[in-house]
């Protein structure tokens, strides 16, 4: 190892394979910082979903789409809480990005997905112009096929060891030090990841994590510690994204991503404290937990005994047999009757029988009117409608935001990546993306394939940029 390079870039997840690649891409000597003892970080745990608008497979299933569209929704998703200029180049960017994967050797067929689990063109949230793009092998495809890159260009990568801080003369970042010794560069990415596996953190940049409780899970690479707060406190960086982050709504009991876990029966209505259905079971978690938190209360997912027994088996948490055994340590809510369940849980029951009898009269047929879940199932390729639900016992499961999948508090970014100073100046020699660099992530996840998404946009003209600043 040479302890000079062009570009030095600090975590080895989607945004810093990105930016190492990209940079050496245009020359420059490149080496990786990666924490833990193998490469992937966040990326590699999900299911390798990527937003973008304009793409070839887009053209190839006949679906007319645009950077300009994607911008107009995801800004108007986000209440334009965003920096207009930053979000409209990561739009215009994130189809590029996407079609350099796939010549990389990213494998994103041309049908359609139904699930962020089947390879293809799938709804990646509320957007009318599907734009969710999965590769053949999910995260970890992704991560292969950068990692691919990586070594045939030469970048040099270091495992197992955490950066330690940063370097700086005059005013400028000159490297970074790693186990005590000083690593000189021209340029340094930082792409460290978020902070979701800093409890201290959290309570500070994202407090709303803490009210889930002893239900609160973590999916985020354990390299999520926060580094890159640390390294700007050294550089007086700007903080963007303070506040905002990604929860999922999930039962009380899950403590894994649902590919582990499994997911709730479809044959299921979620009731408010006012026993009233409020929402579409299956809404995209781009605004279900905005929903699910404005109730203002306990939400509670409610099945019958039809439904537990047809959940499949060899999952972690949502298994019939799990369900059952909550059930009997009294934490899930069962009685043999809709009034019974809903004294247990709380809710008036002339309501909650009232929700269920107009849920039996509409999705077993196909339709709901009032919610349009008939059209979202559809949409995830599930053409036969739920069963209904009218065989006891009933179950109620607590259901609520407490899965944290990402941060989006850090170190705010220009178009270029450049991390900006609390001025709005660019630090020289900095540049940062993924979760480290933020303003790209807002206050509402626009839905499946975001996160990756901004990494790998973000993380290439975060390469490109420290490249030719050593040029």
């Amino acid at each position: 190892m040479s302890e000079r390079y062009d570009v030095v870039v600090v975590g080895g997840g989607g945004a810093g394979l990105a930016a190492a690649v990209s940079a050496a891409e245009r020359g420059a000597s490149v080496l990786l910082f990666e924490s833990e003892r193998e490469l992937g970080g966040s990326t590699q745990l999900s299911a390798g979903m990527f937003t973008a608008a304009g793409t070839s497979v887009q053209e190839a299933l006949g679906v007319r789409d645009s950077p300009e569209a994607f911008f107009q929704h995801y800004m108007d998703l986000n209440q334009w809480l965003l920096r207009p200029g930053l979000v409209r180049e990561f739009c215009g960017r994130a189809g590029a990005a996407l079609e350099w994967l796939i010549e990389l050797g990213l494998e994103v067929p041309a049908r359609v997905s139904g699930n962020a689990h089947q390879p293809g063109l799938c709804q990646a949230g509320v957007e009318d112009v599907w734009r969710g793009h999965v590769p053949k092998d999910q995260g970890y495809g992704v991560v292969r096929v950068l990692d691919r890159a990586r070594r045939a260009r030469g970048v040099e990568v270091v495992l197992a060891t955490r950066v330690q801080r940063l370097l700086t003369t005059g005013g400028r970042v000159s490297g970074v030090v790693a186990d005590d010794v000083e690593v000189a560069a021209d340029s340094v990415v930082i792409a460290s990841g978020g902070f979701a596996r800093d409890p201290e953190l959290l309570a500070r940049h994202y407090p709303a994590a803490g009210r889930a409780g002893e239900a609160l899970f973590v999916v985020a690479g354990e390299g999520s510690r926060g580094d890159h707060l640390r390294f700007g406190e050294q550089v007086d960086a700007g903080l963007a994204g303070d506040g905002w982050g990604l929860m999922l709504p999930t039962a009380y009991f899950q403590r894994m991503h649902h590919w582990q876990s499994g997911f709730p029966p479809k044959s299921r209505l979620h009731v408010n404290a006012r026993g009233r259905r409020f929402m579409d079971e299956d809404a995209s978690y781009a605004v279900s937990t905005g929903i699910i938190e404005a109730q203002g209360g306990p939400v509670w997912s409610v099945f019958d005994e039809r439904a537990r027994c047809a959940l499949p088996a060899g999952y972690a948490d949502w298994e019939p047999g799990k369900v059952l055994r909550e059930a009997e340590a009294g934490r899930t809510a069962r009685a043999g009757s809709l009034p019974e369940l809903a004294a247990a849980i709380g809710v008036p029951a002339e309501a909650l029988t009232a929700e269920v009898d107009r849920w039996n009269a509409r999705l077993p047929r196909g339709s709901d009117d009032d919610f349009g879940r008939d059209r979202t199932l559809r949409n995830k390729g599930s053409e036969q409608p739920p069963d209904p639900i009218d065989q006891p016992p009933y179950y109620a499961v607590r259901t609520l935001p407490a899965e944290l999948v990402c941060t989006h508090a850090g170190l705010e970014i220009d178009a270029s990546a450049a991390v900006l100073d609390r001025r709005g100046t660019p630090v020289p020699g900095l540049f940062a993306a993924g979760e480290a660099g933020a303003g790209v992530l807002g206050a509402r996840y626009v839905g499946g394939g975001n996160a990756v998404a901004n990494a790998i946009t973000m993380g290439r003209a975060a390469g490109r940029s420290a490249a030719r600043r050593a040029a």
